[in-house]
């Protein structure tokens, strides 16, 4: 895969406007017509938030093809902000249109964009070469006879040291939901993959009436055959906008050579849709738990589906000299509190957007021994939005679970071997 990249790039190739405009009408019409919409994404589209692609004349793979080091510094996937075409898919899931989506992507910036994990398999499916990319951890963990996967999104690079084998691939921390081992979630070469996502991207595409592959080379299995199931359909069609010609143009319904946010935004234009700007949005708990008569406060972040997510560097209670600076981010107090009492919180953050200090309110009493407060930072304008919710039930913090056959037992040196072949 990477060793197969030429020295020279394949040619990149862009239409003219008035071109990508009409195939855009086009596309919006299908969309609008489609039964089930699915997308599949490639490096393609991070290009314009300042991330390198791998085929390009830039690509990663290129360049090692040609033995250069890249000259210019490319921008952190924990700073990028997502592109016009991450959010536009945004759209078009919370309209109804985009029914899933797989990505080869490990930039995190679909899930950091709002795209919903039961909307997508991404990561997972992605292949990377260069160790260093995801910022995503799954936990392994039994429940009843099954094994339980688990992502979790992670504010810091979130991989294994692969001091033993590349294939090893555990970070050293287990989930604080079900004590599971947290493995990075990269697919190497030769990597087994878990059954259960692949399977649920191949049924998306064996239900799809339209797939639109944007800014993909469409080379790598088995992410590959994903579009290509769609492209045999007589049912379906198969849309594909990429700057460089790949090997299922022949299945297409309609070719674009376009950037990926050129023909989006034209898309969403033609779809009378708005184009959302990125808010970084962060979810937060604040648990109290009666420990021997005495209350024992957590304050921690969960994502979306409520797994577990780690976005805070230290949490602070006033009055109280002692700033928490480690997950789990746990205040003990050796004394019952009043009731009511207003406690007072400041949170700080990773900082990769420049998100300034938050003050969070909590009003303790024996009724209210639970807050969930959704955290809305515009790293335009550089303001935090705070918004408090209900609290979390018990059946709704196991809503995240993805189970798959497995065995009854799991040591902590070990990792379930899954039923897919391996990658070459």
């Amino acid at each position: 895969m990477a060793d197969s990249a030429p020295k020279v790039a394949a040619e990149e190739r862009i239409e003219a406007p008035d071109a990508i405009d009409r195939k855009a009408q086009t596309l919006a019409n299908q969309i609008k017509k489609s039964k089930h919409f699915i997308a599949f994404t490639g490096a393609g589209i991070s290009t314009s938030a300042g991330i390198p692609d791998f085929r390009g004349p830039d690509g990663a793979w290129t360049l090692r093809a040609q033995g250069r080091q890249r000259t210019g510094k490319a921008v952190s996937t924990l700073q990028a902000i997502p592109t016009p075409t991450h959010m536009a898919l945004v759209e078009l899931q919370n309209q109804g249109f985009l029914k899933y989506l797989v990505s080869q992507n490990c930039d995190g910036l679909h899930r950091k964009s709002g795209i919903l994990p039961s909307f997508t398999v991404t990561a997972i499916l992605s292949l990377a070469k260069i160790v260093g990319k995801s910022t995503f951890v799954v936990s392994v963990g039994f429940f009843k006879d099954t094994v339980r996967l688990r992502s979790h999104q992670r504010d810091f690079r979130a991989v294994a040291t692969y001091e033993k084998t590349v294939h090893d691939h555990r970070t050293g921390r287990k989930c604080a939901l079900c004590g599971g081992v947290l493995l990075d979630s990269i697919v190497n070469f030769g990597d087994f993959l878990p059954e259960a996502p692949l399977q649920n991207a191949e049924d998306n595409a064996k239900q799809s009436d339209l797939c639109l592959v944007l800014g993909s080379s469409i080379t790598i299995p088995p992410a590959c055959t994903i579009p290509e199931i769609v492209g045999k359909k007589k049912s379906a069609k198969l849309a594909i906008c990429n700057l460089q010609e790949t090997p299922l143009d022949g299945l297409s319904s309609m070719r674009i050579y376009a950037k990926s946010d050129d023909l989006m935004m034209r898309v969403m234009e033609k779809l009378n849709l708005s184009i959302p700007t990125f808010i970084l949005r962060r979810r937060l708990v604040i648990d109290v738990e009666m420990k021997s008569d005495k209350p024992q406060l957590t304050v921690y972040g969960v994502d979306v589906d409520l797994t577990p997510a780690t976005f805070l560097k230290s949490v602070k209670l006033e009055y109280n000299r002692r700033l928490v600076r480690s997950e789990p981010f746990v205040f003990n107090f050796r004394t019952s509190l009043d009731s009511p009492l207003d406690l007072k919180f400041e949170l700080e953050f990773m900082g990769h957007y420049g998100e300034p200090n938050l003050n969070i309110d909590f009003e303790y009493n024996e009724s209210n021994m639970q807050a969930v407060y959704l955290l809305e930072y515009n790293p335009q304008s550089g303001d935090w939005r705070t918004i408090k919710q209900k609290g979390l039930s018990a059946s709704e913090r196991a809503r995240g679970d993805v189970e798959m056959e497995g065995s009854s037992m799991l040591e902590d040196d070990s990792i379930p071997e899954f039923r897919m072949p391996a990658l070459v």
